[in-house]
């Protein structure tokens, strides 16, 4: 148990040691234009889905009201 407990202890102050001194974190400039990168890419998206749903939706329900 002991051991365990150890090895946790060692990952914990790896995974400090990776993040605070070997990792390069991106200005907030370039983490804003992700973001907005992001969000437009999102709005496209989801404006592309619900085009095809609306379309899907009118050929099944003409399809539905031919077969009935």
């Amino acid at each position: 148990m002991a051991n365990f407990i150890e090895s946790v202890k060692n990952y914990l102050k790896g995974a400090y040691d990776e993040l605070v001194h070997h990792v390069v974190w991106p200005s907030w400039k370039e983490v804003q234009q992700s973001t907005i990168v992001v969000a437009l890419f999102t709005l496209i998206f989801s404006l592309f889905i619900f085009i095809v749903d609306y379309i899907f939706r009118k050929i099944l329900t003409a399809y539905y009201k031919l077969i009935s």
